[in-house]
């Protein structure tokens, strides 16, 4: 939305980990302390199933994708694409900056 300021703007470190299901998926835990303000910002900026839509940036890369709720609290998706483009990989420590917008009420 343009000109408001987002719901939640934050930077957090964390290490890069893998979760195994049918295909390998990458991921940053956000620490418990950013957890509160995330689940306030998704009851504005959620579409449904607990996921929350994010932008974020590691390094000179930006990328929007959802956070995925998981044990009480949330995982930043790394796409194999955000990964190649920032350099990162498996137990790296990352620097995120993070932030969640209200989101777009369609017109009735």
């Amino acid at each position: 939305m343009d000109g408001e300021a987002p719901l939640l703007d934050v930077t957090f470190a964390g290490a890069v980990i893998e979760w195994r299901g049918p295909a390998p998926f990458f991921f940053v835990a956000l620490p418990e302390e950013e957890v509160v303000g995330v689940r306030a910002a998704a009851r504005v900026a959620s579409y449904g199933w607990g996921v929350v839509p994010v932008t974020a940036t590691i390094g000179d890369t930006v990328f929007a994708t959802s956070l995925f709720p998981r044990d009480g609290g949330y995982l930043l998706p790394l796409k194999d694409a955000v990964r190649r483009a920032a350099g990162v990989t498996l137990g790296n420590e990352v620097v995120v900056r993070m932030r969640i917008e209200a989101r777009e009420r369609p017109l009735r």
